[in-house]
């Protein structure tokens, strides 16, 4: 029984109005330059963000750095088991009690991961956001891993598992990886086969409290007042204090991975290192992205604008996806003649400012969404332990220059490359006949 547990008895009290009062020494709120957004860190380290727009629905989200690239090759696929043991009995409450508690009052609970976090997500009427949040705490912060509950857990991964790979895309990304980076980003999503079934409930609490520290997590709420948050963080977020396990450094090394298969389409990606997210480098290879092509912003579109189907369509006549979806001998080289060619400076002003607007235009309306402003205010404080608002953002895409674009191309071009492809490969030539 739930009401048993000592984080009952705590959560009751902020329920009920019972405020924690906290001293300006131990959390200093910032206010954003959009007036709306609190960023704050606590002194255990944990950083929170919110934004109060009086929507009447709630979000809170958990961002953890926990993501896969903090495997270590005795335990990996722990993350890919942690994704799917998220409604799993915990310390507070039972898997039923969770299910049906989110559900009672039309609520979700979500889990979603990458290579470099994991985010435990609620979303309800923000008049039931003390029930919701108190479910997100116990699967945050006091998870069991009963045994035989992480056995009954096998059957799923090997579905979840399946699932994705029947998607080619998400095959050769996998691949992309493993080829391009000798440790940490090389890890995959998904529980190796060799892994599956082997992952115990010990190496999971391991893991976790290696890595669920409030040095480590963002908590971040739409449509939550940040007084509450600051006291959800003070009382039940401080479980695991410090900065945590720190990992292994990413090492890029380059590679090659062909998977030959039926496929009647190949799938090639092509890639050298690039910049570290959030510098003036990263904006600049964003924006040499839409000036080759990052996909019709229209559905079904042509996508005239972009270098990479222009040259394909004097390579070939046959369907192109400029997603990442390559066929034949000539579409490659042709596509990477396509970069050189920016490289060499052809490139005009025109086509960077369009490239910088179809950017803009892009983060402004991925941000338009309560998740995807959840999802952008969870990065940044993880990441930056504040916020920019969007003012600032697209005015940092409008201070790349033509100079940027084309420096970024040459990185490319003269960058040490790695390639993964998928499908019949009889035509696809290999990295070193580029």
């Amino acid at each position: 029984c739930f009401s048993s547990h000592p984080f009952y008895y705590q959560w009751s009290k902020l329920a009920n109005g019972a405020v924690a009062k906290s001293s300006e020494k131990q959390s200093k709120n910032v206010l954003s330059p959009d007036k709306m957004l609190l960023v704050s860190k606590l002194p255990n380290g944990l950083v929170i963000a919110s934004l109060e727009n009086n929507s009447p629905v709630s979000s809170v989200g958990v961002f953890v750095k926990a993501g896969s690239r903090y495997e270590a090759v005795e335990n990996q696929g722990v993350c890919h088991i942690l994704r799917l043991a998220a409604n799993l009995t915990t310390k507070g409450a039972s898997a039923f009690r969770i299910c049906r508690g989110v559900e009672a009052v039309g609520g979700g609970l979500s889990v979603r991961s990458s290579r470099e976090t994991m985010v435990y997500s609620v979303e309800c009427l923000r008049d039931h956001v003390d029930t919701v949040m108190e479910y997100l705490i116990n699967v945050t912060t006091a998870p069991e891993f009963r045994p035989w509950e992480v056995n009954d857990l096998t059957s799923r991964v090997k579905v979840d598992k399946a699932l994705a790979h029947q998607c080619p895309q998400i095959g050769v990304i996998e691949k992309l990886h493993e080829a391009a980076y000798k440790n940490a980003l090389s890890n995959s999503l998904y529980c190796p086969d060799y892994m599956i079934g082997k992952v115990t409930s010990e190496e999971l609490l391991s893991f976790v409290n290696d890595n669920f520290t409030s040095g480590r997590m963002a908590l971040v709420g739409l449509g939550v007042k940040h007084s509450v948050l600051q006291q959800v963080g003070e009382q039940f977020l401080s479980v695991r204090t410090g900065a945590g396990s720190p990992g292994a450094k990413a090492i890029y090394r380059g590679g090659e991975l062909r998977v030959q298969n039926g496929d009647s389409l190949v799938h090639t990606l092509i890639t050298s290192e690039g910049a570290v997210t959030g510098s003036a480098e990263a904006n600049a290879f964003s924006v040499l992205q839409r000036v080759l092509g990052a996909g019709p912003h229209v559905k079904r579109g042509s996508n005239a604008t972009s270098k990479l189907s222009q040259g394909i369509a004097k390579a070939t006549t046959q369907p192109f996806d400029v997603s990442g979806i390559v066929i034949g001998d000539k579409v490659i080289k042709a596509a990477l003649a396509q970069v050189t060619g920016v490289a060499q400076g052809g490139v005009s002003e025109e086509d960077v400012t369009r490239a910088k607007n179809q950017l803009k235009a892009d983060y402004l309306m991925s941000i338009e969404s309560s998740e995807g402003m959840l999802e952008e205010m969870g990065a940044q404080a993880l990441s930056n332990e504040a916020y920019l608002a969007p003012d600032t953002v697209t005015q940092s895409i409008d201070s790349v220059s033509l100079v940027d674009v084309v420096n970024a191309a040459k990185k490319f071009v003269d960058g040490k490359k790695s390639m993964a492809a998928s499908g019949h490969l009889a035509n696809t030539p290999f990295l070193d006949e580029l």
